[in-house]
């Protein structure tokens, strides 16, 4: 008998020990969640293909929302970890997306002033004080922080943009720019013209 509950709590033990291991690989999934992390840039890594798929709560879908916003608006809710592209009929597309950390999320009105598929990044003096293991140019690719597409909001150092770690979408990780999986802004790049106006929000002040 004392095997038994020896076997068995050995068994719970090893069982809590997995669910905690999964638990910090896995971003929160609940919408509207601090999920604020200190996550470093892996600047070389590819993902596999099953780590680009994300959490159901997260994934590509159409959705009902309510906007005066014209179709064709982008529409980004910070504090939900959501991009909407605004299609008409109260109706819109949602994409998942990682957003600036605690101190680098911000809010405005923006135009997409470029585009650019798998671009190059040169991390600003800012980043590379913080992370200095960090390149300081990187040729555009599948290891490459900016991931598969770009869209450049107007004269700012921001952008939207695919990601090479897709287990951040969801989180507050990033330096103030917008992160989707790259399947998901490879679609939204071909969805979007040059001229496109860009609304941040963030959470309502308490």
């Amino acid at each position: 008998m004392r095997l038994s509950v020896f076997g068995i709590a050995l068994a719970v033990m090893a069982g809590l020990s997995l669910s905690a291991a999964n638990a910090q690989m896995r971003p929160s999934a609940a919408v509207g969640g601090s999920g604020i992390v200190d996550v470093p840039e892996k600047p070389g890594y590819v993902p596999s293909p099953e780590e680009e798929q994300l959490d159901p709560a997260f994934r590509r879908q159409p959705v009902y929302f309510r906007t005066t916003e014209p179709p064709g608006t982008i529409i980004i809710h910070t504090d939900e970890r959501f991009l909407y592209l605004v299609m008409g009929d109260n109706r819109a597309l949602r994409y998942g997306i990682g957003v600036g950390r605690d101190g680098f999320q911000w809010s405005g009105l923006q135009k997409v002033s470029r585009k650019a598929e798998w671009p190059d990044w040169t991390p600003p003096p800012e980043m590379i004080e913080r992370q200095p293991y960090l390149p300081r140019f990187m040729a555009g690719g599948p290891g490459n922080p900016m991931g598969a597409a770009a869209l450049y909001l107007g004269q700012t150092v921001y952008r939207i943009h695919g990601t090479n770690m897709p287990n951040t979408i969801g989180m507050a990780v990033s330096s103030g720019c917008f992160r989707l999986v790259n399947s998901d802004v490879a679609d939204l790049f071909s969805r979007v013209p040059v001229g496109t106006k860009v609304i941040i929000r963030q959470a309502p002040a308490l």
